[in-house]
């Protein structure tokens, strides 16, 4: 039973099956003039109509790359040497490790890093980020939603704060894109970046947009592909399918209303039947999919093992961190007091009412055994 859902999703039968003609008999360059290459090229042309239209902004604004860590380094990096006579970005301390890693390069380079804090449900002040901006400030960046606690951020607020000042407003939209709707038209974003495999595409394929008018240097520099702003030959496969899971997404988003409930239903048992359980941004905006609940006397896993055992798979936080031993950033950043016992679980639209059940039926008893072993929570040496 997957519970892990914003660590990655399973791939849409629908996206695997529109993908398999591309590894196969369909196998052409998107660049290539004859048949086998118009083909492909027809089918990248598809897919950007296609995740165009999740997005709600034109087809020629999207950049296809490799996904979401390649979209932010490719805002951070682009607008860095776009803006030379800029030199101070601002972000949060909630935001993801590849934001992060990015913030530390900036700082190498000689540029100047504000970084605000959250309260403690995770929400940023409107007020603080006000008074950080200043006529040097190149960037704001923020997450569209947390990818440890779902908790999301006020992006039309925010970019109204931002586009007031004249600075260029960049959003990390992984764990949101597909999760709730998402409008560029409305959205003041200059730049958005996003990966399939958080919707039910494939891995290794996402995008960024970059809205009409800003020119950015490619951040991989090779042939004229993606109108000369990401070099590379097309993954066409996974572009198809990311297509695919872009339509698939927009159906869902307009009709499906089952994962918000799921998740509601895991929180409140958990609370009602497990003592000294907190769900992290419970009282602020977050995407439906997604809880954070820390159990105190213990460590998230310890919680996590035991799960695993009994077939049940979540995480203590990001995927990408995962091993490391300290308390996770973004709970530290929100003050909790028991960020080592967080366990996140993140539902999809394939997770069922006897998965939420089963979590139900052996969490209780879980987290009585490692309490009655004195909270043991730590691999054995």
């Amino acid at each position: 039973m997957y519970l892990d859902n914003n660590a990655t999703t399973r791939l849409a039968p629908e996206a695997l099956e529109a993908m398999l003609p591309y590894l196969g008999e369909q196998f052409g360059n998107a660049g290539s003039g004859h048949t086998l290459g118009r083909l492909s090229e027809g089918a990248v042309v598809v897919a950007r109509e296609r995740v165009s239209a999740l997005l709600g902004c034109a087809p020629a604004e999207l950049v296809f790359n490799s996904g979401g860590t390649e979209g932010i380094n490719h805002a951070f990096r682009g607008v860095f040497e776009a803006l030379p006579a800029k030199r101070h970005f601002v972000t949060t301390a909630v935001e993801h490790s590849a934001v992060l890693a990015c913030v530390d390069w900036l700082r190498r380079q000689g540029a100047q890093v504000t970084i605000l804090g959250v309260d403690a449900q995770g929400r940023l002040d409107l007020a603080a980020l006000e008074a950080a901006l200043t006529p040097d400030t190149a960037m704001v960046s923020v997450m569209a939603a947390n990818n440890e606690t779902g908790v999301r951020f006020t992006l039309e607020e925010i970019g109204g704060l931002v586009k007031a000042r004249g600075i260029l407003f960049h959003v990390d939209g992984t764990q949101a894109l597909g999760k709730v709707p998402v409008d560029l038209a409305r959205i003041p974003a200059d730049l958005f970046n996003f990966s399939g495999h958080k919707f039910h595409g494939p891995k290794g394929v996402g995008g960024l947009f970059l809205r009409r008018g800003l020119r950015l240097r490619p951040f991989m520099i090779g042939g004229g592909q993606e109108r000369g702003r990401r070099g590379g030959t097309e993954n066409v496969p996974g572009l198809v399918g990311l297509g695919v899971a872009a339509d698939l997404a927009r159906t869902h988003l307009a009709g499906d209303s089952r994962v918000g409930p799921l998740r509601d239903r895991l929180e409140a048992f958990i609370l009602d039947h497990i003592p000294g359980s907190t769900v992290h941004g419970a009282q602020a905006p977050r995407v439906p999919n997604t809880s954070m609940i820390s159990f105190a006397d213990v460590e998230g896993e310890a919680v996590l093992l035991r799960l695993d055992e009994a077939g049940i798979c979540v995480s203590t936080g990001s995927a990408c961190t995962t091993g490391q031993k300290e308390a996770s950033h973004v709970l530290r950043a929100m003050g909790a007091p028991d960020a080592l016992g967080a366990v996140r679980f993140s539902l999809s639209r394939y997770t069922t009412e006897a998965e939420v059940a089963r979590v139900e039926a052996v969490l209780p008893g879980i987290l009585e055994g490692l309490r009655g072993q004195g909270g043991l929570a730590r691999r054995q040496a």
